[in-house]
């Protein structure tokens, strides 16, 4: 299979220019501003901004168990849709995902729809049960398990996220931190998170293991991350979307952790301009409308993640293009190990084509995703997703009515 991509701006984590790429069997064969093949098809960009696809290092597809909010079809559609190939999904599934038979099922369905390439974690205690680990070195000769995660809930015994993290370390495995103490989370989520937060960077002092503290939210967590960093922690920093497009005086919409103050989301946005942050997670969690009425937390965002970023980001705060591809491509697929995330020959053929100056309206409506349940909807945002192309092929195109 064979596609050629015409009259491009490209642009990733080191380059911007007006070119072509070649891709051929799915890979990225040839890259320059001058590239003419026969009797291929041709995918004319038409001057539009062409991106490494996105990566999102965290999300919620709810497959097995919960489909009637999202599934791996309907999920995976919402990514493309979102200019998204690869996705890392926690493990708050039902059954969680801690034996081989969910995690199984997981891949064999994403196989079975071959849209995107999906990567999904497994729980640090079994069924989510807080102290159980004896089903990690069962899974221990799975050699394709990145991550482990109790996304959701949160590993509140210390002496238990210890020994994860050696188990974790052993493994080369990516601890992936839902920063919440539970005895707080009643009192002060802001205490929850920053308890949490500290308590894992100093145990992620003591030891080689790879920590992603995920959609970290407070001033405090971040000043506790880059000490940690500073410290020789190996530790990365995921933020998420809504916690830069919005503030808790502005829409106070139910997530975990919550929407926070105007001096947070700054903090947010020093830390990248510091070069302290790594990636990017959605936390795409489709919930019904019922479910929200009735308190459930989280949002769907994979759809809309890239507008509200290159809004906030780039048009508001001179953050480059180059860093959000850093921050939505090049470190998540660093982090996951995936073969993606930048423009160079050799790399999967994974591209989103992008028209940076249209602005588009929040309808969920429109959205591939079954969940609806958005803060932003009516809000403006410019950058439109016109294609996502996997591995030569074009997984999604806008419709454009005459």
């Amino acid at each position: 299979m064979e596609l050629l991509i015409k009259n491009a701006r490209i642009i990733d984590v080191t380059q911007d220019f007006v070119g072509n790429i070649y891709i051929k069997n799915g890979f990225i064969e040839e890259i320059g501003k001058e590239i003419n093949k026969d009797n291929i098809e041709v995918f004319d960009c038409k001057g539009k901004v062409l991106m490494p696809a996105f990566i999102d290092t965290h999300a919620h597809f709810r497959d097995p168990g919960l489909t009637w909010k999202e599934d791996i079809e309907t999920g995976s559609l919402a990514a493309l849709k979102g200019g998204y190939t690869g996705v890392c999904l926690m493990a708050n599934t039902n059954p969680i995902c801690s034996s081989k038979e969910t995690l199984e099922y997981v891949r064999n369905k994403s196989k079975e729809f071959n849209l995107i390439d999906i990567h999904q974690c497994i729980s640090i205690t079994k069924n989510f049960d807080g102290i159980t680990l004896s089903h990690l070195e069962d899974l221990a000769t799975d050699n394709e398990i990145k991550a482990i995660s109790d996304d959701g809930v949160g590993v509140s015994n210390s002496n238990t996220m210890r020994e994860a993290m050696k188990i974790a370390e052993k493994n080369n495995w990516i601890i992936m931190s839902h920063a919440e103490s539970p005895e707080f989370s009643k009192v002060d989520m802001r205490i929850a998170e920053n308890m949490m937060t500290l308590r894992d960077v100093e145990l992620a002092k003591l030891s080689k293991v790879r920590l992603h503290m995920c959609h970290v939210s407070t001033k405090e967590a971040i000043k506790y991350i880059i000490d940690g960093k500073m410290e020789g922690a190996n530790i990365t920093l995921e933020i998420t979307p809504h916690h830069i497009g919005l503030t808790r005086d502005i829409n106070d919409y139910r997530v975990n952790p919550p929407i926070r103050e105007k001096e947070d989301v700054e903090a947010i946005i020093e830390a990248i301009k510091l070069g302290m942050v790594d990636t990017i997670g959605t936390d795409h969690a489709p919930h019904t409308a019922e479910e929200k009425q009735k308190g459930s937390p989280g949002m769907v965002g994979i759809e809309t993640a890239f507008s509200i970023c290159y809004t906030k980001l780039v048009k508001e705060n001179n953050i480059s293009l180059n860093k959000l591809s850093e921050l939505m491509s090049y470190n998540p697929a660093k982090l996951l190990d995936m073969n993606k995330g930048k423009i160079s020959v050799g790399i999967d053929g994974d591209f989103v084509l992008i028209d940076i100056d249209k602005k588009v309206k929040i309808n969920p409506k429109e959205f591939a995703s079954k969940g609806k349940n958005t803060p932003f909807e009516g809000m403006e945002f410019y950058g439109e997703v016109l294609a996502t192309i996997k591995g030569g092929k074009v997984k999604y195109q806008l419709k454009v009515n005459n």
